[in-house]
């Protein structure tokens, strides 16, 4: 579906972003980066897209009065950008509802825990120091309350017992960077769409119970 631009917004490192990047630039994707915002002009992230030859823009947060200006200032770049979808990939800011009804079912996040379970931040240390079994990663539709919206896409992840917060956060990560790319192709094909607070896939040819852990491609 060529011409389907998605945005991407980045605080920092972006590997999230880069692994959108990478799967939006192979042959057959039904979407492109449009553009790379950040918040933060030292964001490495922003080289990254710079390299990939991706537009990038930075607005600093701190030059506005209040976070409803700096949303209505982010909206302004990204529909001149003519973005269809948001991708949300470490970006350390709280959203108002204001933007978050203008980009409604077109704004997305992804998420280092098995939502609705562990919301917020310090999700690895929170997740051993409660001694679950199971940790993971959910994509989701963004509502106006932090980590809510309508779940997308989600992976399992097997905690073992001599992990620690980052050999946890690293074994997540790399199923965040396959889940993120197929939940924009869903939405991108037109596959995905929130209903009554879930989300309804249409026409996959996968079988169901692989939109939890896809297959590597």
């Amino acid at each position: 579906m060529a011409g389907y631009k998605i945005a991407i917004l980045i605080s920092g490192r972006g590997s999230n972003m880069a692994a959108l990047i990478q799967a939006c630039q192979a042959d057959g994707f039904p979407a492109e980066v449009a553009l790379v915002l950040s918040n933060r002009p030292d964001a490495p992230g922003l080289a990254i897209a710079k390299a990939a030859g991706i537009p990038t823009e930075v607005i600093e947060h701190g030059g506005f009065e209040n976070r409803e200006a700096f949303d209505a200032a982010m909206t302004d770049v990204l529909a001149a950008a003519g973005v269809r979808l948001i991708c949300m990939a470490g970006f350390m800011r709280l959203l108002s509802e204001e933007f978050c009804q203008r980009w409604r079912d077109s704004l997305i996040n992804i998420h280092p825990s098995l939502l609705p379970a562990f919301k917020g931040l310090h999700v690895h240390e929170r997740m051993l120091d409660a001694g679950v079994r199971i940790a993971g990663c959910t994509v989701h539709y963004v509502r106006p309350a932090m980590d809510e919206g309508p779940i997308l896409v989600q992976a399992a992840v097997p905690i073992a017992a001599d992990d620690t917060p980052d050999s946890l956060a690293a074994r997540i990560l790399q199923q965040e960077h396959r889940i993120y790319p197929l939940a924009v192709r869903l939405i991108a094909e037109g596959r995905a769409r929130p209903a009554g607070g879930m989300v309804a896939i249409d026409n996959y040819s996968l079988p169901r119970q692989w939109l939890i852990n896809p297959p590597l491609e």
